[in-house]
């Protein structure tokens, strides 16, 4: 009810105005009449209203069963890149005006919080000054109301946040959201048009704890929020008389970056339940590929597409089968995850349209002018990459769908200049990618402000196929200044057969890995690996009485024999032995480090592979909790894989250089052949020059990379004291144990005895 409270205020600013502007001299009433209703046609194209169960409900006022939305995401306002926040400034406020769109959704990291050098992450009041300021420039410069902009908070918005209302929490002192009381962290809102409902429901899932990065990076739902996110997106299900109704989440973080609750559930249970049809989101940027979408099904074939990794954008399994159309019977429950780029580099927009159910978008890149003076948003037919579902082919196969949806390919068109002409074209790509097959102007039949409605009557069921991208549809634009505007051409299926799209392996590890799930599973397989490196040799010898050496390598070869011989030839070296399994011992049971993990708060916490250990204070006790599992495997993880590992594998070719070598003096010095052939003398001596040239280029190359690796482990514990304010006192076990003990081999086997 705060929600509702904080958006009736801000509509209810609007009304003394008319009535004041209504009640000036008679000399002024025409002119000031007419400026009223341009105002209104214009910038109110939609009305809101709170009915009696408290749900905000807005009548859109395009004269069609059509709605659409924009969607900005990680903007990352920065006091170091005052550009982003200026280009944003010139350029969304008229795009907005231009788009006019019912509702405006900026899914998260609206500042950045980083330091000039990206490695301190914490909050900057200036940073959301400068927010706040940049977004009351775009609602006006839009004309559209402000309540009708939702904001959300993403990780960067709570780097170093201890707890919501502290006086580090800025997104709720100068966000929209905050400042019009949306205050839960579920909030929601419906589009109405006289033929169908459009639910929208926003959830933040950022850390009730607000850690400063790099371990702030998932998304941390709660079952209490999920327990709201249900009740929200079924709001409308026992509503008589009854409207379909259309369901669109959108956050911060994609689902791939999303941890389970303590129950082990996550948001995809409750969007696959109430059969979402998109969930819009962030966080991933442009830098991984433009391909991060994925189709999410309830079911599967195996633990891995539901709990590991999903190798494709669409799981197998799913709409290659038949429809089943007998009675009661319908498809998986599904939907769509889009994740969009970024406002930080790219300078991306999303506009997200629904045409009587059918969901579609179109990403805007505005580092081309060209994308600001006419738009062109195709709502019928869908794509069939990253648009058509299995829901949609079960309706068209078993004849449920409404027809009338179908009698037309339907366009959007945005243009700041007047339009004169539309034209769809098909494309047939079967005997030839340009073989056109049907080209045919279309009609427009409805505008609002910025925005026109084009359609063109077609016989859709001729172009029914089994070939999911057979036909592609292309929209071209002319406006009055002669200027062209082509949409993406982009294939279609009118029977709903999806179009197979792979991921890149950027993407895939990305979006298609639970790295929440993966976690676990990854840090407990390097860890027995590395303990059975150390432990299986030493059993060997000390239980078994075997010992493996270069001489029984020599004679039986193999590989088993190989890694036996080095492992046990580390063994050893007992220093070298007892300080890695001590040093993983201690990796696992021990405080990594301790830093700052709030923003100028003074306090310090540590740090383990279970997450940060928190002090809180509830009913008079003192309690500690962990935090940021499992954020924290971005620091753990690639210290294991990038550091401890290689630092063995350096380790383990040194102690097999250094047996190669005494090996190969031993036979050139004299002890394994006669000596009292001059000739055979001249000959070991050429060898032995030979020989100790090529060692020192192999150790040379041992200790280059020895360089790399203290390079590498150097940059990460400074990147760590900058982010945590910490030094080497506050981390001797991470910074320096790894170093020393390479250091140690290095000088252990400088010479051969």
């Amino acid at each position: 009810m705060e929600e509702a409270n904080g958006d009736n205020d801000e509509l209810r600013k609007n009304k003394p105005l008319h009535r004041r502007i209504i009640s000036s001299s008679s000399i002024h009433v025409l002119p000031l009449l007419l400026l009223l209703i341009i105002s209104l046609s214009t910038t109110q194209r939609v009305s809101a209203s709170i009915d009696e169960s408290g749900r905000r409900v807005i009548e859109a006022r395009s004269g069609q069963d059509l709605v659409w939305v924009v969607q900005l995401s990680d903007l990352h306002f920065s006091v170091h890149q005052p550009e982003r926040a200026i280009n944003f400034r010139n350029i969304i406020g008229p795009a907005l005006s231009l788009i006019n769109p019912s509702l405006v959704f900026i899914t998260g990291d609206l500042t950045d919080g980083k330091s000039k050098d990206l490695l301190t992450m914490k909050q900057s009041e200036q940073e959301w000054l400068e927010y706040e300021s940049v977004m009351q420039d775009v609602i006006k410069t839009s004309g559209l109301n402000k309540t009708l902009f939702y904001d959300l908070r993403g990780n960067h918005d709570n780097f170093g946040v201890p707890s919501l209302g502290s006086s580090v929490d800025f997104f709720s002192k100068y966000s929209i959201n905050g400042k019009l009381g949306r205050k839960e962290n579920v909030n929601t809102v419906t589009l109405e048009t006289s033929e169908r409902k459009h639910l929208f429901v926003g959830v933040d899932t950022t850390m009730s704890i607000g850690l400063r990065g790099p371990t702030n990076l998932f998304g941390h739902p709660t079952d209490e929020l999920l327990t709201s996110l249900d009740a929200q997106l079924s709001q409308w299900d026992d509503d008589k008389p009854t409207k379909p109704v259309t369901k669109i989440s959108f956050g911060h973080f994609p689902l791939s970056f999303s941890a389970l609750t303590h129950s082990k559930k996550s948001l995809r249970d409750v969007f696959l339940k109430h059969s979402v049809s998109a969930y819009l989101c962030g966080h991933l940027h442009s830098r991984f590929g433009k391909n991060l979408k994925r189709l999410h099904r309830s079911g599967g074939v195996s633990l891995s597409d539901n709990d590991l990794f999903q190798l494709n954008m669409r799981r197998s399994g799913g709409d290659e089968s038949d429809a089943n159309c007998s009675f009661g019977a319908s498809p998986d429950a599904e939907f769509w995850e889009w994740e969009m780029g970024d406002w930080r580099k790219n300078r991306a927009m999303r506009i997200v349209a629904i045409d009587r159910g059918h969901v579609s978008y179109l990403d805007l890149d505005f580092k081309s002018s060209e994308s600001r003076k006419t738009i062109v948003l195709p709502t019928f037919p869908l794509d069939s990459r990253f648009m058509s579902t299995s829901l949609a082919r079960h309706r068209y196969e078993c004849q449920h769908m409404i027809s009338s949806s179908y009698d037309a390919i339907r366009a959007i068109v945005f243009s700041q200049s007047l339009v004169v002409d539309v034209v769809a074209r098909v494309y047939d790509s079967s005997p030839g990618f340009n073989n056109l097959v049907m080209e045919a102007p279309m009609r427009k039949h409805g505008s609002t402000s910025g925005a026109s409605f084009y359609s063109l009557p077609w016989n859709y069921r001729a172009f029914e196929d089994p070939l999911p991208n057979r036909y592609w549809l292309q929209i071209e634009v002319s406006d009055v200044k002669g200027r062209s505007t082509l949409s993406e051409l982009r294939p279609f299926s009118i029977n709903g057969l999806s179009s197979k799209v792979s991921w890149t392996w950027n993407e895939f590890r990305v979006m298609g890995c639970q790295w929440a799930a993966l976690y676990f599973p990854i840090l407990w397989s390097v860890l027995c690996c590395l303990f059975l490196v150390f432990l299986v040799p030493k059993c060997i010898i000390v239980v078994f009485k075997k010992q493996y050496t270069l001489k029984k390598f020599v004679a039986k070869k193999g590989l088993f024999t190989l890694v036996l011989w080095i492992l046990q030839d580390l063994c050893r070296l007992p220093v070298v032995w007892f300080g890695y399994v001590a040093y993983l011992f201690y990796l696992v049971f021990f405080p990594w480090f301790s830093g700052e993990v709030f923003t100028d708060s003074g306090k310090r916490t540590y740090m383990t592979i279970m997450g940060w250990v928190v002090t809180s204070s509830g009913g008079g006790e003192r309690k500690h909790e962990y935090v940021g599992e499992p954020d924290v495997m971005v620091l753990v993880i690639p210290h294991l894989v990038f550091v401890v590992i290689p630092s063995l594998v350096i380790v383990c070719c040194l102690v097999a250089e250094r047996e190669l070598y005494k090996e190969h003096i031993r036979a050139v010095s004299g002890k394994k052949e006669d000596d009292h052939n001059d000739r055979g003398r001249k000959k070991r001596c050429q060898r032995r020059s030979l020989l100790f040239s090529k060692r020192r280029l192999v150790r040379k190359s041992l200790l280059l990379a020895s360089l790399a690796l203290y390079w590498k482990h150097f940059k990460n514990c400074w990147s760590l004291a900058r982010a945590y304010e910490m030094n080497v006192v506050h981390f001797p076990g991470y910074s320096l144990v790894v170093p020393l003990l390479l250091l140690y081999v290095i000088f252990k086997t400088h010479k051969a005895p």
